[in-house]
Parts: C-alpha cells; sequence; structure tokens
C-alpha cells in the first residue's frame, strides 16, 4: 500500500493554518498532525477541555473528535501578530453544534522550523452570546 504524502508547507503561517482547517473539516488526522511542530512541548486547549501537552496527548484527542467526521468550522475574523519566527493568530471559529449555528475563539501560534511553519499551541473556547461581527471592535479587559 502506498504511503501517503503530505504537502509541505513552507509558505506563510496562514497557509499553514488554512491547512489546519482544511484537515478538520475532511477529518484527515494524518494531516492534522504533521502541521504541528516537532517539539514535545506542543500544546491544545479544546473548548472545556484540560490542557494537552505532546503529539501522543493531542493526536488521541483529535482522534476521538475526528472519529465521527468532519468538525465543519469556519475560521473567520482573523487577527495576526507575526515576526521573522512566530505567528500568532486570533480567529473566530463558526461552526454548528446540535444543528444550531455557534462560535468559538480560538487562538493558534505557529513557529518558523526547518520543515515550514508549525503550530505550536492551539486554544479554542466557547464564547458566549452571538459572534461578534467586527474583531477590532472588542475592548480587551
Amino acid at each position: 500500500m502506498p504511503t501517503k504524502r503530505v504537502k509541505q508547507l513552507n509558505g506563510s503561517a496562514a497557509e499553514t493554518e488554512a491547512a489546519f482547517y482544511d484537515a478538520l473539516n475532511r477529518a484527515d488526522l494524518d494531516t492534522l498532525m504533521s502541521l504541528w511542530a516537532d517539539d514535545d512541548e506542543i500544546v491544545c486547549v479544546h473548548p472545556g477541555g484540560p490542557r494537552l501537552i505532546g503529539h501522543a496527548a493531542i493526536r488521541t484527542s483529535w482522534a476521538a473528535i475526528l472519529e465521527h467526521g468532519g468538525l465543519h468550522i469556519v475560521p473567520t475574523q482573523l487577527h495576526e501578530t507575526h515576526n521573522l519566527m512566530s505567528s500568532v493568530h486570533t480567529v473566530v471559529e463558526g461552526t454548528t453544534a446540535g444543528g444550531e449555528a455557534a462560535h468559538l475563539v480560538a487562538t493558534n501560534v505557529y513557529v518558523k522550523t526547518p520543515r515550514g511553519w508549525r503550530i505550536v499551541l492551539h486554544h479554542a473556547s466557547v464564547a458566549p452570546g452571538a459572534a461578534p461581527s467586527d474583531s477590532h471592535s472588542q475592548i480587551l479587559h
């Protein structure tokens, strides 16, 4: 059986983020995990869940989440802060839960590695109320 080749993404953190959400939508666990940095200190926090550290814990959690199919998440309202070696993205994740439209807020952190931009942190939280219409109008603390 031929080995599946995973595309190397070297262009930008935005390309890696697009590939991340595409893999989630397709329930493609192998591609999803290939987008994470090789570092043992990678971190993932799912809505209402504990902090997961390392490839094994993160892969196990995504496998359980994706076992019934893709998530159909649409990231919007990207706010990006970056430099030459890291990029921090906050997005509003639009989805449906129990047939109802819902949204999460997520932070995705990327670092530039020899293999291209890779995820080191994904943290998603349930957001109360309606999805914000403009990310720049939010008041911080």
